[in-house]
């Protein structure tokens, strides 16, 4: 599984026909199938290519719902 640095992690954002990645407590995961992160965004409030740790403590669903989508490598 691939080591993503918070820079490299950052160029999956969705732009340019790039996947979106996005990572949660170390993990990486690929949620480019979500229609809730097209374009690389979520809702107008998350950006994709970045640590959701914190932003997912406060959102409105479980963390759970990550396990839908492949994890792809971890954060170091």
């Amino acid at each position: 599984m691939q080591v993503f640095t918070k820079e490299e992690l950052a160029k999956f954002n969705g732009k340019d026909g790039k996947p979106i990645y996005i990572a949660h407590k170390g993990k990486v995961y690929d949620v480019s199938k979500s229609a809730l992160w097209e374009s690389g965004e979520h809702q107008g409030l998350h950006i994709a290519g970045e640590d959701m740790t914190k932003d997912l403590s406060d959102a409105p669903h479980e963390e759970d719902v990550l396990e839908r989508f492949p994890q792809v490598g971890t954060l170091s």
